[in-house]
């Protein structure tokens, strides 16, 4: 019997070694890189173009790269609920502009959505997004679906575009700290491309060479 028990208890402490031996071989994976923004040219890059016609268009259609990101596209909604992830897919939960384009009444957009990105444990979604005016644009700023010719009339048409001159959307596209959410959405988003200062100086080109937009 006891050498039964000194073969089992040895059995058991080898077990254990190996066991141990692999947890040490084996460390956490180390977490993947964050994704990276792609490019965006600046404005500088759009001199050649001697039309400024057909600069203004060019430059539109650059910060159009922005624009049609889901990273601003997510919050753009026609039908009025937010999509979210880069295929743009329903939200989860089921949410729902509400009157005021921060939820329904009684589960508004900052039940979940802080005044910051909050990192998770999850693997599928690795944040939460957050901002102190995290919410839906406006029901007459829903580009989702429409051709970038169709959002460029929107966004420089004061009705469209919550009563913005356009020195006013340069303002807001430049340096709105929600718009400048969309670079810097949290882990496990890939930024818009380009800088917001980048994305600012495109709009602003683009307004002084006429603000002309592509064929819608």
């Amino acid at each position: 019997m006891r050498v039964v028990t000194v073969v089992i208890l040895a059995g058991a402490l080898a077990a254990a070694g190996a066991v141990m031996a692999g947890g040490i071989a084996a460390p956490p994976a180390a977490p993947a890189p964050a994704p990276q923004p792609a490019p965006l040219k600046t404005a500088a890059s759009f001199q050649s173009i001697k039309d400024p016609a057909a600069r203004s268009i060019a430059l539109f259609t650059e910060a159009g790269k922005v624009i049609q990101s889901p990273r601003c596209m997510n919050c753009h909604p026609v039908q009025r609920a937010p999509t979210q992830g880069d295929d743009m897919h329903p939200h989860n939960p089921p949410m729902v502009a509400g009157d005021s384009g921060h939820g329904p009444a009684g589960m508004p957009c900052f039940s979940c959505h802080q005044q910051a990105n909050v990192p998770t444990w999850g693997d599928s979604i690795k944040s939460i997004p957050g901002d102190p005016k995290w919410g839906l644009a406006p029901a007459e700023m829903a580009w989702q679906g429409k051709s970038l010719g169709a959002i460029c009339n929107q966004i420089k048409t004061p009705a469209t575009n919550g009563g913005r001159s356009l020195t006013e959307l340069h303002h807001h596209m430049a340096d709105d700290h929600l718009v400048g959410w969309a670079w810097n959405p949290g882990a496990g988003r890939k930024p818009a491309p380009g800088t917001q200062a980048q994305f600012g100086e495109l709009i602003q080109a683009w307004i002084d060479t006429g603000a002309k937009c592509p064929k819608a």
